[in-house]
């Protein structure tokens, strides 16, 4: 149909919409999950200096060429200390793991291969040079980029940027994504329940999406099917990064969101694609905030947070990637011919006696089905006009698994 745009254009329309927000500084302790917004140096050499990497005796290796061989205990190295003097001919000094190697010395003898004797120690088995010895620099130089922006820092970011000596990162601020709920028919979860509602789980979801993608989502409501009652609500989106609507933006009399908010000034970039589930999707901007109008069905609007969302919240995290985990996997059973929509089917993965993945279609597809969606492992990937395919065909599929939030 002439009035419906790919999945594909759609996506590149939505990401070309945003651009990474401002930056800040947090503390160390506090950059767990955030994007890194500039590129992180080394603040110093790592470790400074030689030191050891075992508990033992720093010796020269000329020393122990042949073993059993005594030599006198002249000092020790602890961690946080240091021998100052030099080991000479004939001596050692006692060493512990991150102690540093003192002049003269060359090689650690480990303890184990000593009798531990004071004030000398008779060495049992020898060692080469350098042997046990982390030299200055092995781990990183000072200046030394280690950390690109970008980045989502995990555990393993944040311990190499302490050991940088970075108490504060600078950082993408949280992307602010404000959610009206629009429908006389939804309620929150545990409130009163009339004879013709039900609960909302679109805006719980959708927040939880947000969160877990690095963004903040600000629960404006469920607006009630009057203009007055969207109106009001919708003026909680100043200021935000986003405005995600739920339900109201299909063709029928009480789907009023793209009435009331064109009223309000929205420029419509696009309405409705050419995919399911989630035809009745609009995208434009409102007062200079961006306006996602995703589905009202629960499975359709969380299958368009995935492709359309997901994208947008990388993007203004300052995150490079925009696509989606896609993988290759065998039908484990039939599945019929697709229409002139691209289909995202849920499914169920699981893999053969080979390590391959076999993927098998849910039965039931409606949209409004969360108990599916929460089942699925992943989405068969039906391009418009696919023919039916049999066991065994190959397909794509996107793993729910690698998306996160999802």
């Amino acid at each position: 149909m002439a009035d419906l745009i790919s999945v594909e254009e759609a996506r590149t329309r939505i990401c070309a919409a945003f651009a990474p927000v401002a930056t800040e500084m947090v503390a160390l302790t506090a950059a767990a999950g955030r994007v890194l917004a500039r590129d992180l140096a080394a603040r110093r050499t790592q470790p400074p200096h030689a030191v050891s990497a075992m508990d033992g005796y720093a010796v020269r290796a000329q020393d122990v060429g042949e073993v059993p061989v005594r030599l006198e205990v002249v000092g020790e190295a602890p961690a946080g200390g240091a021998f100052t003097g030099t080991v000479g001919p004939g001596q050692a000094v006692r060493i512990f793991t991150g102690g540093p190697v003192p002049a003269g010395a060359d090689t650690i003898i480990v303890q184990e291969d000593t009798d531990l004797g004071t004030p000398a120690v008779t060495v049992n088995q020898g060692a080469p040079a350098n042997q046990h010895v982390r030299r200055a620099g092995i781990d990183f130089s000072e200046g030394e980029v280690l950390l690109q922006a970008g980045r989502r820092l995990g555990a393993r970011d944040i311990g190499l940027a302490a050991a940088m000596n970075h108490p504060w990162i600078a950082v993408t601020r949280k992307p602010r994504v404000a959610l009206l709920a629009t429908g006389d028919e939804v309620v929150r979860p545990g409130d009163p329940l009339g004879p013709n509602q039900i609960v909302s789980s679109n805006g719980p979801a959708l927040a939880a999406f947000i969160e877990s993608r690095g963004g903040i989502a600000i629960d404006l409501g469920i607006a009630a099917d009057d203009e007055a009652s969207i109106r009001a609500l919708a003026q909680g989106a100043r200021g935000a990064d986003l405005l995600v609507t739920m339900g109201g933006v299909s063709v029928g009399d009480r789907d009023l969101v793209r009435k009331v908010l064109g009223e309000a000034g929205l420029e419509v970039d696009f309405w409705r694609i050419a995919m399911k589930p989630g035809k009745p999707l609009m995208f434009g901007s409102l007062a200079g905030v961006p306006v996602l109008g995703l589905p009202g069905n629960p499975v359709s609007s969380m299958v368009c947070a995935l492709l359309f969302l997901g994208p947008a919240l990388d993007k203004m995290a300052g995150l490079a990637g925009t696509g989606l985990p896609v993988i290759r996997a065998r039908l484990g059973a039939d599945i019929g011919a697709n229409n002139f929509r691209e289909d995202y089917m849920r499914a169920t993965l699981t893999a053969d006696g080979e390590g391959t993945p076999v993927v098998v279609a849910l039965a039931i597809q409606d949209s409004s089905m969360a108990s599916a969606l929460a089942r699925a492992d992943g989405l068969i990937i039906r391009p418009p006009g696919a023919p039916a395919a049999s066991a065994g065909d190959w397909v794509d599929v996107i793993r729910l698994d690698d998306i996160p939030g999802a």
